[in-house]
């Protein structure tokens, strides 16, 4: 089974509450914040709710081993809330950062809000307005993911409370220095020895994606259900390689999916000039000219579709993607092996089985 409908239903209405009353609170001083608090509760609106899922498995997997009560807490719905907030204020900021047009299938925030821009006639730069202003936006939605997560935290208990903050703190801090990672990834390329580009693509899907998405958020569910460590152990062995899975899908996806199911368009990561595996994997199998059109072409935000799929083409035909493929096939195992006999509760564990599935198998 896969994280209870109900308890994601939970999240999303506290988040909707939540958000309302401080957007209340907000325009009550200022009616002037409204563009800012708008584009918040635009950016927490759909998505899969990940992190969610997995910080509710990670608590269902040790209360359920410990014989507690199946009915989610209040403390781990806004745990959970917090979390999807604080993903909404990570991808303003990356869209920021890769100058990205759309996000699921919308204008990025940035965009939205260079559009308010124009189409209310306000002076000055339309573009500096909307980088600058959510550059503004993903800072007040940390704040709010720091709010939600102590307004629950009130009721729990102080060493799991601890634990708790301990650990977002340091999602928090991993995340920021993978976004680093990624932009240096980038942009060190050129002086990188042929050996260091894998191992530069994988060090920033642990950071920025395995830790983030998966791992981490399993370790703040499991302290909220007053984790042992050998739990602790389990749920990261577990949790760091199906994050690393996820992200390589991501990567996969990012080149070859499909603009209706991912919301950006095809082969935006080519565009973008993101230094994954599946690139690292293309350079190293690529004869040296071909090496060189890739180096030349990634990155250039104006490709157009026929080049799109020349590279699509040479990534897929150097065995590039065939590698990518068992990549993510040998973390999926390897990730299956960490639950066996795992002191876990039995149920949970298939629901991770089951989040491990969905992470990994998305369609392109």
């Amino acid at each position: 089974m896969q994280a209870s409908p109900d308890a994601i239903t939970r999240v999303s209405q506290r988040l909707e509450r939540f958000v309302t009353r401080l957007t209340q609170e907000a325009l009550a001083e200022t009616p002037m914040a409204r563009p800012v608090t708008d584009a918040a509760a635009s950016a927490l609106a759909g998505g899969k709710r990940l992190r969610a899922q997995f910080l509710l498995a990670g608590w269902r997997a040790v209360a359920e081993a410990g014989g507690r009560p199946s009915e989610v807490p209040e403390e781990v719905v806004d745990a959970a809330g917090a979390l999807e907030i604080f993903h909404a204020a990570a991808l303003v900021h990356d869209d920021i950062i890769d100058n990205s047009d759309t996000r699921r299938g919308r204008p990025s925030a940035h965009r939205a809000l260079e559009a308010q821009h124009r189409s209310d006639g306000w002076a000055g730069d339309a573009a500096g307005y909307g980088r600058s202003t959510a550059i503004l936006l993903g800072d007040l939605l940390v704040a709010w993911s720091d709010d939600l997560l102590e307004e629950g935290l009130r009721t729990a208990p102080r060493e799991r409370a601890i634990a708790v903050r301990t650990r977002y703190a340091r999602m928090r801090r991993d995340v920021t220095v993978g976004q680093y990672l990624d932009i240096a990834a980038e942009a060190s390329h050129p002086v990188l020895a042929e050996h260091e580009h894998l191992d530069a693509a994988l060090l920033v899907a642990s950071f920025k994606s395995a830790r983030y998405s998966v791992q981490q958020p399993l370790a703040i569910g499991a302290a909220l259900a007053g984790s042992s460590p050998a739990q602790d152990d389990a749920l990261s062995a577990f949790g760091h390689p199906i994050g690393m899975a996820f992200q390589l899908r991501d990567d996969v996806l990012g080149v070859f999916g499909d603009t209706a199911v991912t919301g950006k368009p095809a082969g935006d990561d080519l565009r973008e000039g993101k230094r994954t595996a599946l690139i690292a994997f293309a350079r190293a199998a690529l004869p040296p000219s071909a090496r060189r059109t890739l180096d030349e072409l990634l990155g250039d935000p104006e490709l157009d579709a026929a080049q799109v799929v020349a590279l699509q083409g040479a990534i897929r035909d150097c065995g590039a993607l065939d590698r990518v493929e068992q990549l993510i096939a040998g973390y999926a195992h390897e990730a299956d092996r960490a639950l066996a006999g795992a002191p876990l509760g039995h149920g949970a564990v298939g629901e991770l089985r089951d989040l491990a599935i969905a992470a990994v198998r998305r369609e392109a």
